[in-house]
C-alpha cells in the first residue's frame, strides 16, 4: 500500500540550536577561533555620534565581510541573501534564527565613512598577522615579495587618451581619489610618463598589457610574505608599473618592522626588484640580504667584451681591461673639480685613446669607438653582494620558496575569485586587498592549526 504523508499540526514551540547544526569540520567553525573583534567598538567609538538611533553593529558587518571574502562571495547583495539563508553563516555572525540581516547599502555607507576614516580594515588585517605570530607560524628570518595585476572595475572601451585628460562628466568621487594620489610614489608620481589611456570611471587605474594579451585597466596588489608558512605580513595597493611596486615593497618592509618589530635577514624577489637603488636600500639601510637577481644590462650581443670581462681594482678605483690597461674616471686633471657621478647614478671609466689605438684586442673591445668606456653604479657594492649571494645554496632555496607568494596570488584569483575588483579607486583597491589578505591568513591558520578535540560528556 502506498503511504501518504500526514500533514502535521505546527508546534507552538521549537527547540533549535544553531550550534548543533553547524558541522564540526565546517571551515567557518575553524576560522572563528582566530577572529578577535573585541577591540572594534572601542576603535570606532570616536567615529560614531553620541546621539541618534543605534547603528548596525560593526562587528556583524565585519563578520559578514569575512564570510564574503573567505567564501568567494563577491556581491554584497548576494552576501546578505546567503547570510539570511545559511545556518553556518548565521552562526558565525552570531545572528541566531530570528536576527535581521542588514541591507547591502549599509556596507557602502560605512566603507566610505567610518571604516576608511578609522583605517579599520588595516587594523583587522594586522590583528590576523599578530595571531599568526602568536601561533608560531611566522619565522621572521626570510621574506618574499611580489605583485600581481588585478583588473579594475573600468570598461576598456570607454577610456580616452591620457594626453587629453578626463572628460567633464567623469565620476566625481573617482576624480577626487585620482587627484589625491597624483603625488603618491605608489600611484601618480611613480613615473612621469603620461598613461596611454584614462578610464573616466576609475582614472587611478593603469592601462596595461603586461600579461601579453589584450590590454586592460588594472591595479597591482603587493604581498610581503614570511617564507616559513606563507603568512601574508603586509599588503599594499599600487599602480600597475614596476617602479610603483618597488616603492610598495619598501613601504611594507618599513611597516612590518615598525608595527611588529620583525626584521628579516633575507628577502627573495624577482629581477624587477633587482635595481641598484633597491639593492642598496636593502643592504645599507635595512641590513637585509637580497636574494634577488641583479638587474643588469651590461651584457653584449655583438661578441665584444662585456663589463664582466673588466676587473675592478678597489684600491686604485679603476678597471683593468683584458689587455692590462686601466680605465679611470679621469685621465687628466681639470682646473675646476668635476664630479664623477652622472645624473643617472653611474660613474664612467674611460680608457686612454693611445692605449686603445695600438691594442691587439681592439676589434673585440671597442671597434666603433676611439676608446673603451665602462660604467659602474654608485651602488655597485650592493650589486656585487647580491651576485655573491646568487652563488650560494641558500639562494637556490630562496628561489624555490619564492613561489609561495605566486601560489597565494593563484589562490586569490581562483578560489577567492578576486580576479577583478568590485570597488573603484585607490581606496576601493586598498579595502579589497586588505580584506582578501585577511581572509587568506585566516584560512591559513584554519588549515595549519587543527581543531581541539571535543571531550565526550561523562
Amino acid at each position: 500500500m502506498m503511504g501518504e504523508r500526514t500533514v502535521a499540526q505546527e508546534a507552538l514551540f521549537y527547540s533549535f540550536s544553531l550550534e548543533r547544526h553547524v558541522p564540526a569540520d565546517h571551515m567557518l567553525r575553524s576560522i572563528d577561533r582566530f577572529v578577535d573583534l573585541s577591540g572594534i567598538r572601542k576603535h570606532l567609538k570616536p567615529f560614531y555620534s553620541e546621539m541618534g538611533r543605534p547603528s548596525i553593529d560593526p562587528e556583524l558587518m565585519i563578520r559578514m565581510l569575512i564570510i564574503g571574502y573567505c567564501m568567494g562571495i563577491r556581491s554584497e547583495r548576494r552576501l546578505c541573501d546567503e547570510v539570511h539563508l545559511n545556518l553556518a553563516y548565521r552562526w558565525f555572525c552570531r545572528l541566531g534564527l530570528e536576527g535581521d540581516v542588514p541591507d547591502h547599502s549599509t556596507f557602502s555607507k560605512n566603507r566610505h565613512g567610518r571604516f576608511r576614516d578609522s583605517d579599520l580594515l588595516r587594523r583587522l588585517f594586522e590583528t590576523t598577522v599578530e595571531r599568526c605570530m602568536a601561533e608560531g607560524l611566522v619565522g621572521g628570518e626570510g621574506f618574499a615579495v611580489d605583485a600581481s595585476l588585478i583588473r579594475a572595475d573600468a570598461n576598456r572601451q570607454t577610456g580616452g587618451p591620457g594626453s587629453e585628460g578626463l572628460p567633464p562628466d567623469a565620476d566625481r568621487r573617482a576624480v577626487r581619489e585620482y587627484l589625491a594620489v597624483l603625488d603618491d610614489a605608489a600611484f601618480g608620481a611613480a613615473t612621469p610618463v603620461v598613461p596611454k589611456f584614462l578610464a573616466p570611471a576609475d582614472p587611478a587605474s593603469r592601462w596595461t598589457c603586461a600579461h601579453g594579451g589584450q590590454a586592460y585597466y588594472a591595479y597591482s596588489t603587493n604581498y610581503l610574505i614570511d617564507l616559513d608558512h606563507a603568512v601574508i605580513m603586509d599588503v599594499e595597493p599600487s599602480t600597475a608599473i614596476r617602479q610603483a611596486e618597488v616603492t610598495a615593497c619598501k613601504r611594507m618592509i618599513e611597516r612590518v618592522q615598525d608595527r611588529f618589530g620583525v626584521w628579516p635577514e633575507r628577502l627573495a624577489a624577482d629581477t624587477g626588484y633587482g635595481s641598484a637603488e633597491m639593492l642598496a636600500w636593502l643592504v645599507h639601510e635595512r641590513d637585509i640580504h637580497p636574494h634577488i637577481p641583479v638587474f643588469d644590462k651590461s651584457a653584449r650581443r655583438d661578441g665584444t667584451f662585456a663589463r664582466a670581462d673588466f676587473r675592478y681594482d678597489l684600491g686604485d678605483d679603476s678597471y683593468v681591461c683584458p689587455a692590462g690597461n686601466r680605465l679611470r674616471p679621469r685621465n687628466r686633471n681639470f682646473t675646476q673639480a668635476r664630479g664623477d657621478v652622472g645624473q643617472d647614478g653611474f660613474i664612467r671609466y674611460r680608457a686612454r685613446q693611445q692605449d686603445c689605438a695600438g691594442c691587439d684586442l681592439r676589434q673585440r673591445c671597442t671597434p666603433n669607438m676611439p676608446a673603451r668606456k665602462v660604467t659602474r653604479s654608485i651602488h655597485e657594492g650592493a650589486r656585487d653582494l647580491a651576485r655573491d649571494i646568487a652563488t650560494t645554496d641558500a639562494y637556490v632555496t630562496s628561489r624555490r620558496q619564492r613561489k609561495k607568494v605566486e601560489m597565494l596570488f593563484a589562490h586569490l584569483k581562483r578560489i577567492l575569485k578576486l580576479d577583478r575588483l568590485r570597488l573603484r579607486g585607490p581606496n576601493g583597491a586598498k579595502d579589497e586587498f586588505l580584506l582578501a589578505a585577511t581572509a587568506q591568513n585566516l584560512r591559513k591558520m584554519a588549515k595549519l592549526i587543527p581543531m581541539p578535540t571535543q571531550m565526550a560528556p561523562a
